[in-house]
């Protein structure tokens, strides 16, 4: 597979670093979760139960695209972030020099929420789904959207032969 970067997104609790993982072997480049870079602040702000807004997310936004340009620099890389809204995800792709996927897990609020109160150890709250959905503009270009009720292990596999297939 040629270098691209593969933006694994969809709302908290939707599988992102699950399905990021397993195409990260598939795919032989590396990984990265979005979660892993969001400032102190920030995570202390979802802790609290309180939302971020377009500007505590703006300069997680920008270093994640800091870090996507880097990685295209060599093999690519595959990014789980909520990607929650389209100017978010030009942020993201902003001066991208290889071809840049969408993956939108996208599920049911209920299993999402059901999920979220399973997870331990995470700092988003399940009190929080709710105003990543109220937010959410689901992607509709170059985007292969995947229903989370089927497994993690067939999901990435179908994302894989869509990618190398260049048909999402």
């Amino acid at each position: 597979m040629p270098p691209s970067l593969i933006f694994v997104c969809g709302v908290s609790g939707s599988g992102k670093t699950t399905i990021g993982r397993l195409l990260s072997e598939r795919c032989a480049i590396p990984f990265f979760d979005a979660d892993d870079y969001h400032s102190p602040a920030n995570k202390k702000k979802m802790q609290e139960g309180q939302a971020l807004n377009d500007n505590d997310r703006s300069e997680w936004l920008k270093g994640l695209n800091q870090l996507a340009i880097e990685q295209c620099a060599d093999k690519g890389a595959i990014i789980a972030c909520s990607a929650l809204k389209e100017q978010y995800r030009q942020i993201l792709a902003d001066s991208i020099s290889v071809p840049v996927h969408w993956v939108f897990l996208q599920g049911t609020f209920s299993l999402i929420e059901e999920r979220m109160k399973k997870r331990r150890g995470h700092y988003m709250p399940a009190s929080l789904l709710q105003s990543q959905f109220d937010i959410l503009e689901v992607p509709a270009t170059n985007v292969i959207v995947q229903d989370i009720a089927r497994g993690p292990a067939v999901i990435a596999e179908d994302v894989y032969r869509q990618l190398v297939s260049h048909k999402p």
